[in-house]
């Protein structure tokens, strides 16, 4: 393995690291339980876009009722419509695709929605007649006046009545289930110990609309927060938990931050991605010549234990406009000029030597812990990198409760494919990236992180760079678990 050159200024970035590599003190058990309430921690942001927050109820008995709260802005205080739906749920067995996750199925009872303006009345009503079957044509008469509280009823197993597709409304979310328990610290610096946070991970929700209706998920969407046990200060939980659908949420306003990309940006979790990917990253974005290193790290398990490959990628970014799509969100197209991958494991080294000649660095070249440049072979076809390489990118900044920048960047197409023209930009986001470093004083070439206590064959510990990589990486774990 390579020398690792000094840090210098980034050793909050390292000790994210460390401590997502030593699993961040998370406990997840199988199955999970999920008695109790659930709310969102902000205004979340689906394909589309949608904004919205939830509020989500499971009882002992299997039952659960939801609320889904739908609005015109990306703050989440203009309200369109909300959504109140009651069903049950039975959990499955562990899932095989998705490790760390539950499968489970669900069967919906009612679901009701209730607008909260006229506008938002005649636009649900036009979807829907114009779009589903007879049995929905006549769903709301036109020119009916909008009446505030208002019930109607969408889906209704008795009667067998669904309107709901005209919505893009499906709740497979509920068909993946996550719950994850870690402990923080307390803020006070008078207080000492820390406090049980619980997080409820579902199933995330397809990119393409048109998908929606149909797709099982194999990754998760922002998660949701136990209403006992959250992070705290959490000024949106107890606002969306007081919360119904009669009286929508309104979150506290919030300052809009410029686009500053300047600096180094981490991964706050674990991340798990559609077909089975685990993965850190962390990116470090040169504002002076704007240019950009990414480190992506790959692994095979749901808390970022067990190393599999990692991909360090760089190149340059255009200025940001801002999106007319996405409001809130800056839209910029980003240049992948040079990559590096290091396979961390046996699996990954025998099918990069097994790839075709010229298609991934020097062919049957490949072993455990050393890096090697795939540029010189545009790329690695295996792991589905080309270079040089454009993406469409969508971006935005947010502060935390806390007073921390996060970054968010656009969410991955469902499908595995790359954002590779301005029509395939992402409307929607991934897990944010906390800052762990400001602007860098000059250009580092190439900073390499540790797999701490991965040893090379030499006795070296081995290196670890992160993943802008996106597909095939269930094969790995087909060809682990036979």
């Amino acid at each position: 393995a390579a020398a690792e050159p000094p840090l210098r200024w980034e050793p909050r970035c390292r000790q994210q690291l460390r401590h997502l590599q030593d699993g961040a003190g998370i406990a997840a058990r199988l199955p999970p339980r999920l008695e109790g309430r659930w709310v969102s921690t902000g205004c979340e942001v689906r394909p589309g876009p949608e904004f919205l927050t939830r509020s989500y109820l499971f009882y002992a008995n299997r039952l659960f009722k939801a609320y889904q709260f739908y609005y015109w802005d990306p703050s989440c205080r203009d309200p369109s419509y909300s959504l109140v739906i009651k069903g049950k749920l039975r959990l499955r067995q562990a899932s095989w695709i998705t490790r760390g996750a539950t499968e489970a199925d669900y069967h919906l009872h009612k679901v009701g929605i209730v607008f909260h303006s006229q506008k938002a009345m005649q636009e649900v009503a036009t979807w829907i007649n114009q779009t589903s079957g007879e049995g929905c044509r006549g769903f709301l008469p036109p020119g009916r006046t909008w009446v505030p509280g208002a019930l109607y009823e969408l889906l209704s197993a008795k009667t067998e009545r669904d309107c709901t597709a005209a919505l893009g409304f499906a709740m497979h979310e509920l068909s993946l289930v996550r719950v994850e328990r870690h402990y923080q610290p307390l803020l006070q610096p008078q207080q000492s110990g820390s406090r049980l946070v619980e997080e409820l991970y579902l199933g995330d929700i397809h990119t393409e609309w048109v998908e929606r209706l149909h797709y099982r998920p194999t990754g998760y969407q922002r998660p949701m927060q136990n209403v006992v046990h959250h992070v705290h200060p959490c000024p949106a939980c107890g606002i969306i938990y007081r919360a119904d659908e009669h009286h929508p949420p309104i979150l506290p306003l919030r300052a809009q931050l410029p686009m500053q990309l300047s600096g180094s940006w981490v991964s706050t979790h674990c991340e798990v991605r559609p077909a089975v990917l685990f993965l850190t990253r962390y990116f470090i974005f040169h504002g002076n010549n704007h240019t950009w290193e990414g480190y992506y790290y790959h692994y095979s398990d749901p808390l970022c234990k067990q190393p599999t490959f990692t991909i360090y990628a760089s190149g340059h970014y255009t200025q940001g406009i801002p999106s007319s799509r996405v409001r809130g969100g800056t839209e910029l197209a980003f240049k992948v000029t040079e990559a590096r991958v290091t396979p961390m494991d046996q699996v990954t080294v025998m099918m990069l030597n097994s790839s075709e000649p010229g298609s991934c660095g020097l062919t049957s070249s490949w072993s455990t812990g050393v890096e090697q440049d795939i540029t010189p072979t545009n790329g690695c076809l295996a792991l589905g990198i080309k270079l040089p390489h454009t993406e469409y990118e969508l971006f935005k900044t947010e502060q935390d409760t806390t007073d921390h920048s996060l970054l968010y960047v656009g969410e991955r197409p469902t499908d595995g494919s790359s954002p590779d023209s301005p029509d395939k930009r992402p409307t929607s986001y991934q897990a944010p990236l906390i800052q762990c470093a400001g602007p860098p004083e000059e250009f580092s070439n190439y900073v390499s992180l540790k797999y701490l206590g991965k040893k090379d064959a030499n006795g070296n510990e081995a290196l670890k760079p992160l993943p802008v990589a996106f597909l095939l990486f269930i094969a790995l774990l087909f060809l682990r678990w036979d």
